[in-house]
């Protein structure tokens, strides 16, 4: 879901050396179908040239309350009046300082103040060197700003151009726009907790080899992230995949069946909905040998024995939670044939009110799914999409069906 598509956003640029961020974060929201109109203090351009942000933007920058172009000498009442969110990033110590004495001597901090409050959300991203930050007076004026209704961004942490480490800095463009796509999502999940479960596991024959399968995790992290987007507070369980966690995302990193198994047991009591995405392995060597089992010459293979890993979302689906309806459960199938015939019998089976089937070695690794929605009443299919798109789908279905 592309909540940015066709919004016009504001992006205001207070002085900072973070500047140079607010270029990146303006192409991007360009890329994502939003029109910007660029505004800038004098200070902010010390750090960038209004020439940069006109040509990302594809718009004339503003920088002065006096300026000419406008009719009536209202850029401040003309430019909020046309935004669907003003955008400040970075925002820096004295701007928050302004925004929340109401103080308004530039166009930028002029127009936060005369925005229509109400339909013209203000959102901004600090950035400042981490004493500044960590400072009474700026926490104070954060606190406060949060009050006034001000939707705050979180700050990063790490290096600082100063030569310091710590809290303060911008948010990468990237995140910022991850938040700003949830801002303007539909809260459909609000107030609930999701844990979804994500990845292969792996299961030990010796310290080097082990058994798994070809899951990226995609799907899973995925239906994290529209999780989060759509309001929900949401933990991902994931087995041993390369990805990035979604923002806003809890992580617990597992690698055996065992492992997920333990982590969801300890998760679930906290979640009203239980999404079962990971290609859990059925079966485990019986024994891990403490070394690399080395071939001798003799052409005889080990002999390997396996038991069955316990069966996570059946034991959560049929526990007194679920059945009472406290608890929503959605599990996945991932079958290399006969789609419909194996989800309709493994919903029953795990006794799930929703399941959702895809054909595994046709989406392993890839970027894109096609879904199959198995419930009491039937099937429905999702034709292939990215899946992002269908996590996003899903979680609205979900959040038809609660």
């Amino acid at each position: 879901m592309n909540t940015l598509a066709g919004k016009h956003l504001v992006l205001g640029l207070s002085g900072g050396i973070a500047c140079y961020k607010a270029a990146e974060l303006c192409r991007a929201l360009v890329k994502a179908g939003a029109s910007v109109q660029v505004v800038m203090t004098e200070a902010a351009e010390h750090f960038m040239t209004a020439v940069t942000m006109q040509a990302l933007s594809g718009r004339a920058v503003y920088t002065s309350q006096w300026d000419a172009r406008e009719a009536n000498n209202m850029a401040h009442i003309n430019l909020s009046r046309e935004a669907d969110a003003i955008v400040v990033a970075p925002a820096s110590a004295d701007f928050l300082a302004k925004l929340l004495h109401g103080r308004a001597d530039d166009l930028l901090s002029l127009m936060c103040l005369a925005r229509p409050i109400e339909s013209v959300p203000l959102l901004v991203a600090p950035a400042m060197n981490r004493e500044m930050w960590a400072n009474p007076a700026t926490q104070r004026n954060v606190a406060q700003l949060k009050v006034d209704g001000v939707h705050v961004l979180d700050v990063g942490q790490g290096d600082q151009a100063c030569g310091e480490t710590g809290d303060g800095r911008m948010l990468e463009a990237a995140e910022i726009l991850e938040d700003l796509q949830a801002f303007f999502a539909p809260q459909l999940l609000a107030g609930k907790a999701v844990l979804v479960t994500a990845g292969p596991t792996y299961e030990a024959i010796d310290p080097v080899r082990g058994i798994t399968n070809l899951s990226s995790g995609k799907m899973g992290f995925a239906i994290a992230r529209a999780a989060r987007q759509a309001g929900a507070e949401v933990t991902v369980i994931a087995g041993p995949v390369s990805l990035a966690t979604p923002r806003g995302v809890r992580r617990i990193d597992v690698r055996s069946a065992q492992d997920m198994f333990n982590a969801v047991q300890a998760q679930v009591a906290q979640s009203q909905i239980f999404i079962a995405t990971a290609a859990v392995a059925d079966w485990r060597p019986d024994t891990q040998a403490d070394q690399k089992i080395k071939k001798d010459g003799s052409g005889q293979t080990p002999q390997l024995a396996f038991i069955e890993n316990p069966d996570i979302l059946a034991s959560v689906a049929q526990s007194d939670r679920a059945q009472n309806g406290a608890l929503f459960c959605v599990g996945f199938a991932a079958e290399s044939h006969d789609l419909l015939a194996h989800a309709t019998a493994k919903r029953l089976r795990k006794q799930v009110p929703l399941l959702v089937g895809n054909i595994g070695p046709s989406t392993f690794g890839q970027d894109d799914n096609a879904l199959l929605l198995v419930d009491a009443k039937g099937a429905t299919e999702l034709p292939r999409a990215s899946k992002q798109d269908l996590a996003d789908d899903l979680i609205a279905e979900i959040a038809r069906r609660l």
